[in-house]
């Protein structure tokens, strides 16, 4: 287990499958994620195992303080050489939504990847309608540093996407409350 404030962040298991099938064929969940087609479970079977053989993602349930397994979120595409990789986070019950549970989840998870696995750089994409999201990151001390235009077509248009970035400096001054 990793212990944040509000969060705690453990692997996930085999029995957690069912309850990400769900969440990926909500389509209000999903419109935020980069996969638009439902799952079935034998898809998210298949994921699995392939998981257990991935030394490029690692990714972890995230639970509130009294075990309530509510999202994941994770690492992935990890770059050795240049110590970063990029943060993927997914918070499946919406009644959790806008509470902090995110953030918390970030922070955390942004405190592993910099203080155990040595990571420089933390990166993500967000999709430019995904105000809440966008919101979220900046809090956590990510940075805007790009945007691709109309990058994503969902609900008959085109949206950009966002880029964004924080470097193991700029967590660690937002943790001791200096100005990033």
């Amino acid at each position: 287990m990793i212990q944040g404030q509000k969060t705690k962040l453990r692997a996930i298991e085999r029995e957690d499958l069912p309850t990400f099938v769900r969440w990926f064929n909500d389509p209000e969940v999903r419109q935020y994620l980069a996969m638009y087609m439902p799952m079935s479970m034998a898809e998210e079977e298949k994921w699995f195992e392939s998981q257990l053989e991935d030394q490029d993602s690692r990714i972890f349930a995230i639970e509130t303080g009294d075990g309530v397994h509510i999202g994941n979120c994770g690492l992935h595409n990890f770059d050795w050489k240049n110590r970063r990789a990029y943060l993927g986070i997914v918070i499946g019950e919406k009644e959790y939504w806008g509470k902090g549970y995110g953030s918390d989840a970030i922070r955390t998870l942004l405190g592993f990847a910099f203080g155990e696995m040595n990571l420089h750089r933390v990166y993500l994409t967000v999709y430019g309608y995904n105000e809440r999201a966008i919101r979220c990151y900046e809090r956590c001390g990510f940075r805007h540093e790009g945007r691709l235009r109309e990058a994503r077509f969902s609900d008959g248009r085109y949206h950009d996407e966002l880029m964004m970035g924080i470097l193991r400096e700029e967590f660690e001054a937002g943790q001791s409350g200096e100005e990033r």
